[in-house]
């Protein structure tokens, strides 16, 4: 190919402009990221190999309708069209209990592997989309800042860029600090026409003499994104294969656009694996905003989650490095107790949080919201959401959580072995 059709493919792709965001913060390719698998564990810890993965659920997860309070009469009555038969719901003990398809997650509870905090919000909620994950992010909630609780922690350790690695499309700013900034490197790779031929890509990542240096980084670049499309695609490399159905995890599934979430699973569980130094992996799934028909949507999303999060706990329990790594799911708020007019739930407060993986200590922590005592019809949250990032500072990261929460009083929670 010659250079200057091989020029032209580059900026028509939007690959140049890729390459220039990864010469300044927080762009980072995943053969670069890979490279870093020699160095000592990030953050200023050696000798440490805990890392921690925190999963977003974008739009506002119904809590009610994840851990069921199916034993409660105001549950039913709030929410006829959508709460769901006692029969129906996988008993966690006789007053709460998972939603019937994530089946995954109960036997994750069966085994002491799963804990799930009770009630988590915030003070004074805000029932904005944005301004809540804001809270949740940087874990203030008394005033806007600029800075993600993770980012701190990147400042105060002086880590550098890999110590934290997002791999959603965009970086959140769970990993921005002051002076430090985590990586972001997008797991949907490369998406190709039709009328492209494999060589043809092939040879868009090989470096040509005396090229200019952008456009051999992006090229590099290039490369960079066929090597992850192959990574979350490779057969024995995927989340919810069939390797993980035989731990007992559920059917296979694939870890395309099918589930997102399962696709950056593949790449957080491909990197601990090649003993990357990253300690914290930031990843997402989206579509929890079930204002309307939520019965159906929402238990799509739950399939997900769970396929997604059993068959990664399910592959990491084969390894030294993955029997570290701790997973802890959020919402940035849960829904109201009664349905609206639309067989949905609008904006609410509280809901649980989900810690798991060989090194969570399985149980409930905290207390059920009432349901009957409300505050303008939503749950008054019975646990700080600063508790359950601060266990994370304290028994992930050994790190002193009121140093990076700014008012942190709370006490460390026993959901994660600190050994």
């Amino acid at each position: 190919m010659d250079s200057l059709t091989r020029r032209r493919f580059l900026r028509a792709s939007g690959v140049v402009g890729g390459a220039a965001l990864a010469a300044g913060a927080g762009g980072f390719g995943l053969a670069e990221l890979l490279r870093t698998a020699s160095k000592e564990p990030a953050g200023g810890l050696p000798g440490k190999t805990n890392k921690v993965v925190i999963v977003t659920l974008y739009g506002g997860n119904d809590g009610l309708n994840t851990v069921i309070p199916y034993a409660d009469s105001a549950y039913h009555s709030a929410r006829p069209e959508l709460a769901y038969a006692p029969e129906k719901v996988l008993r966690l003990d006789n007053a709460l209990g998972l939603n019937p398809v994530m089946k995954g997650l109960k036997r994750l509870w069966d085994e002491n592997r799963l804990a799930i905090v009770l009630g988590v919000g915030y003070p004074k909620p805000d029932r904005s989309h944005f301004r809540s994950m804001d809270i949740w992010q940087t874990a203030s909630p008394g005033s806007p800042v600029n800075t993600g609780w993770v980012g701190r922690w990147l400042d105060g350790t002086k880590a550098p860029v890999e110590a934290a690695v997002s791999f959603e499309p965009v970086l959140p700013p769970l990993l921005a600090g002051r002076t430090r900034v985590g990586a972001c490197v997008s797991y949907r790779g490369l998406a190709l026409p039709p009328w492209i031929e494999p060589g043809v890509v092939s040879a868009l990542g090989r470096t040509e003499p005396d090229e200019p240096a952008m456009q051999a980084r992006a090229a590099a670049a290039y490369a960079d994104l066929i090597s992850m499309e192959r990574v979350v695609r490779e057969p024995g490399q995927t989340i919810g294969s069939p390797e993980a159905a035989d731990d007992g995890v559920g059917p296979a599934t694939g870890t395309g656009a099918g589930n997102a979430l399962a696709a950056q699973l593949a790449l957080v569980a491909r990197c601990v694996e090649a003993g990357v130094s990253t300690q914290v992996y930031s990843v997402s799934l989206g579509g929890f905003d079930t204002h309307a028909e939520e019965r159906t949507g929402h238990e799509m999303l739950l399939t997900q989650l769970d396929q997604a999060l059993t068959g990664f706990v399910a592959r990491m329990a084969r390894t030294e490095a993955g029997r570290q790594v701790s997973v802890v799911v959020y919402s940035e708020f849960g829904r109201r107790v009664r349905a609206n007019a639309s067989d949905g739930t609008d904006h609410g407060t509280a809901g649980p949080v989900f810690v798991l993986g060989a090194p969570a200590v399985g149980g409930f922590y905290g207390e059920q919201p009432n349901l009957t005592d409300l505050d303008d019809g939503d749950l008054k949250a019975t646990m700080d959401f600063r508790d359950v990032f601060g266990t994370v500072l304290s028994s992930v990261l050994r790190a002193d959580p009121s140093r990076y929460i700014d008012d942190y009083r709370g006490s460390v929670l026993p959901f994660v072995r600190s050994d």
